[in-house]
């Protein structure tokens, strides 16, 4: 079973490491206070593909990429900062560090 360790929780990744280094499920299960078929699940899920995302929105908030779409379409800083109940200054410090992220990426 070959999974990406950044994509898994805490739990996921701490379960895995036991069971690669052969400790049985009931006592995975007894240190984790769980049932074995808790950890069970969790092996099985931790396998499973999660939702990707795309490099570019990956690295981005949500309110980081709607205020570069709404910059993007001819908004200004006050228009946006009033739907966020945000100052203008505040719009545009986010789109100062959303800009830099999408340049270092």
């Amino acid at each position: 079973m070959m999974v990406q360790n950044d994509s898994l929780r805490p739990l996921e990744r701490r379960v895995l490491r036991l069971v690669r280094d052969g400790v049985d499920d009931t006592e995975i299960a007894r240190r984790f206070r769980r049932s074995p078929e808790f950890v069970r699940r969790v092996i099985v899920y931790a396998g499973m593909p999660r939702a990707g995302r795309n490099a570019e929105e990956g690295t981005l908030r949500p309110l980081e990429r709607r205020i570069l779409k709404w910059r993007a379409g001819g908004s200004d800083h006050a228009e946006i900062a009033s739907r966020f109940c945000r100052s203008s200054g505040h719009i545009q410090r986010i789109e100062q560090l959303a800009t830099y992220k999408l340049s270092a990426g």
